[in-house]
């Protein structure tokens, strides 16, 4: 039987990706120890313990976050995406699949905050984001070209020790020109479908006409 909470201790429930944990819990746990303590989510690191090293970085509400300076009561009713989490079934993603290839990692211990952090990176990207190396961040500018200063700058707040930063930008970089190839072919496929459907309709009602 679960113990009662306390004054100082709470039982919650996380969202975690996508399957629901309910336990009590401290107030002064951290996000990033009740992943990696309480439920075994061992992939996200400590590094630094102090929100400097971005080795814990996580996924809420697609936001990226350093999880050892959250509070795990207040990740409470968000959602929580960890490494373990990235990926669909056996199929890694984009993301992951290029750090594979480009050799973005060496002793892999930064890796799963890297991943994280550049999963939101690119999303942030795509919504017109502007970083501090960005020439016009203004609000009609669109997103800026993600140079490999860009992805630099964004991904500033997650350290490699073993020094795969180059790896890394070129893994970034080909994940975002992935993700806009598949949303430019999304746009471009209903209008496509739309253009058959006229012409058979048209072809249909030719064939009406000549009976």
């Amino acid at each position: 039987m679960a113990p009662a909470p306390s004054s100082t201790s709470s039982a919650i429930t996380l969202n975690i990706n996508g399957e629901k944990h309910h336990l009590p819990i401290d107030h002064r746990t951290t996000l990033l120890d009740a992943l990696r303590e309480r439920l075994d989510l061992t992939g996200t690191k400590k590094g630094c313990d102090q929100g400097q090293c971005g080795a814990c970085t996580v996924l809420v509400d697609q936001r990226r976050v350093v999880s050892c300076l959250s509070l795990a009561v207040a990740a409470e009713g968000r959602e929580i995406t960890t490494i373990e989490g990235v990926a669909e079934g056996d199929e890694l993603h984009p993301v992951q699949q290029a750090f594979l290839d480009l050799d973005g990692y060496q002793c892999g211990y930064c890796t799963p905050g890297q991943i994280c952090s550049a999963i939101a990176v690119i999303e942030e990207h795509a919504a017109g984001w502007p970083s501090a190396v960005t020439d016009d961040p203004g609000p009609d500018a669109g997103p800026p070209p993600l140079t490999p200063e860009e992805i630099r700058e964004r991904m500033s707040g997650n350290l490699c020790r073993c020094g795969a930063y180059v790896s890394i930008v070129q893994a970034v970089a080909r994940a975002a020109e992935e993700r806009s190839a598949e949303e430019r072919s999304a746009e471009e496929r209903p209008a496509g479908e739309h253009a058959a459907e006229g012409h058979a309709a048209g072809k249909d009602t030719a064939e009406e006409a000549a009976a």
